[in-house]
C-alpha cells in the first residue's frame, strides 16, 4: 500500500524555472567535483608526489564524507528553514573545493575532499523536497528529475570540461572552478528560491526515526544494491573497451559524453514512469538494468555495440528519481533524513559496484564481466524491493479494521 505523499510546502512564486535551475546548478557542481577527479588522477599524483592508486584515497574520502554528512546534517539541520539550509550547504561545499585547490600536501587534500563531500547527500535531499513540494503531487518525480538533471549534465559536460581545463591549466583550477559554481549556486538560491517555512515540530530525534522505519530501510537497500550495477560497469568502462574491443584511448572523452547522454535519458524517462505508477516503475527499471547490464557482457567485444551499451547502462539513472519519490512517500515525518540518505546510499552503491567488479577482474574473469556483476546486483535490488513490498502489504492486511467494514 502506498501512503499519501506529503503536502506541498510552497511554490516557486514568479520564477519556477529559475528556482529549479538554481537547485540544479548545485547538482551540477556536486557532480562535477565527484567525477572530475577520475580524469585528473595522474596530474594530481605528479603534483602531490604520490602514486596514481593513492589518489584513490581522495575519492574514497569524498564518498565517506557523503555517507557521514547525509544523516549528520539532516538531523542537526532539522529545524533550519530549507532555503537557508541549502545556502549553508553550498557555502560549505564551496569552502571544501576552494580549499582543495589550495591544499599544500596530499593528506591535507584527502581531508579536504572529506569536507567537500559532507554537504552532498543533504543538499540533494533537501533540494528534492523543495522541488517536489512546489508542484502538484502527480508531477513530483519529474520535479525531482529536473533537479537531478544538474548531476547528469555534470557527467555529460562538467567532468569532461573540468578534466580538459585541469589538464591544460593545472588540476587545482578544476576544483577552484567548482568552488565558484557553488558560490554562484548559493547566490541563485538566495535570489530565486522563495523562503521555505520552518517546521515547528521538526527535531533531530524525529529525523532519526527514519533509520528505524522498515519501508525507508528497504528503499535504501534497493539504492545501495540495485544501483550498484551501473557503477560496476562505469568504473571500469575504459579498460574494458580498450582491452576487449581494441578501442583507442583517445575516445575516452566521447565515452563519458555517451554515458552522460544515457543518464539524461534515464533520468527523464524514469521520472515520467514514476509519476504514472511508482510501485510499478521501480521493479520495471530494475529489470531493465539487469537486462542492459547483462548484455553489456557480450556487447563490449566490439566498439560500436560497446558504446551503445555504455549509453544504455547510463539509463540506469532512471532509478534515481523513482527511489527519491518513494522515500518521500514512506518517510512520514522524517523527510529530510530519508531524502538525504538516498544519496548516501547511491555512494555506497558506487563503492560496492566498483569493489565487486574489481574482484571479478582480479579473479581472472574478462573485463566485461562487470556487466554480469551489474545484473546480479540489479536482481538483488529487485528481490529487496519485492520483499519490502510483500512485508508492507502483509503488515497492512494484519492491521485491525478501525472503521466498520
Amino acid at each position: 500500500m502506498q501512503d499519501a505523499p506529503p503536502t506541498s510546502t510552497g511554490t516557486y512564486a514568479d520564477s519556477p524555472r529559475l528556482a529549479e535551475l538554481s537547485l540544479a546548478m548545485g547538482g551540477f557542481g556536486i557532480g562535477t567535483t565527484e567525477f572530475v577527479i577520475m580524469g585528473l588522477m595522474t596530474p594530481i599524483a605528479g603534483d602531490l608526489a604520490v602514486s596514481v592508486p593513492q589518489v584513490g584515497y581522495a575519492i574514497s574520502s569524498y564518498a565517506l564524507g557523503v555517507v557521514v554528512g547525509a544523516p549528520l546534517i539532516a538531523s542537526l539541520g532539522a529545524r533550519v528553514p530549507r532555503r537557508a539550509l541549502l545556502i549553508a550547504l553550498m557555502l560549505i561545499f564551496a569552502i571544501g573545493n576552494l580549499a582543495s585547490a589550495l591544499a599544500p600536501g596530499f593528506w591535507s587534500f584527502v581531508g579536504l575532499r572529506f569536507l567537500a563531500g559532507l554537504p552532498h547527500g543533504a543538499y540533494f535531499g533537501v533540494a528534492a523536497l523543495v522541488a517536489a513540494g512546489a508542484v502538484p503531487v502527480e508531477e513530483r518525480a519529474r520535479a525531482v528529475a529536473r533537479v537531478m538533471m544538474g548531476l547528469t549534465i555534470a557527467i555529460l559536460l562538467g567532468a569532461p570540461l573540468g578534466t580538459w581545463f585541469g589538464t591544460q591549466f593545472g588540476w587545482r583550477v578544476a576544483f577552484a572552478a567548482v568552488g565558484g559554481i557553488a558560490l554562484l549556486t548559493a547566490l541563485m538560491i538566495r535570489c530565486f528560491v522563495p523562503p521555505q517555512p520552518r517546521d515547528p515540530d521538526a527535531s533531530p530525534v524525529r529525523e532519526l526515526t527514519a533509520l528505524i522505519k522498515q519501508r525507508v530501510l528497504f528503499t535504501l537497500g534497493v539504492a545501495c544494491i540495485g544501483f550498484g550495477g551501473m557503477f560496476s560497469i562505469f568504473s571500469y568502462v575504459m579498460p574494458t573497451l580498450v582491452e576487449q574491443a581494441d578501442m583507442s584511448e583517445a575516445l575516452a572523452p566521447m565515452v563519458l559524453v555517451i554515458f552522460g547522454v544515457g543518464t539524461i535519458i534515464g533520468t527523464l524517462a524514469g521520472a515520467r514512469l514514476a509519476d504514472r505508477n511508482l510501485l510499478r516503475a521501480i521493479p520495471c527499471i530494475l529489470l531493465w538494468c539487469a537486462l542492459v547490464q547483462g548484455l553489456f557482457f557480450f556487447a563490449a567485444n566490439h566498439v560500436l555495440t560497446g558504446l551503445l551499451f555504455v549509453c544504455l547502462t547510463g539509463t540506469s539513472m532512471a532509478l534515481g528519481p523513482a527511489l527519491q519519490t518513494r522515500l518521500m512517500d514512506v518517510a512520514e515525518d522524517a523527510q529530510t533524513m530519508a531524502a538525504s540518505l538516498n544519496h548516501a546510499a547511491f555512494n555506497m552503491a558506487n563503492a560496492l559496484g566498483a569493489w565487486l567488479a574489481g574482484l571479478a577482474i582480479q579473479w581472472g574473469f574478462t573485463w566485461s564481466t562487470t556487466g554480469l556483476v551489474g545484473t546480479v546486483l540489479a536482481i538483488a535490488g529487485l528481490a529487496i524491493f519485492a520483499t519490502g513490498l510483500w512485508l508492507e502489504r502483509r503488515t497492512s492486511m494484519a492491521e485491525p479494521c478501525i472503521q466498520p467494514c
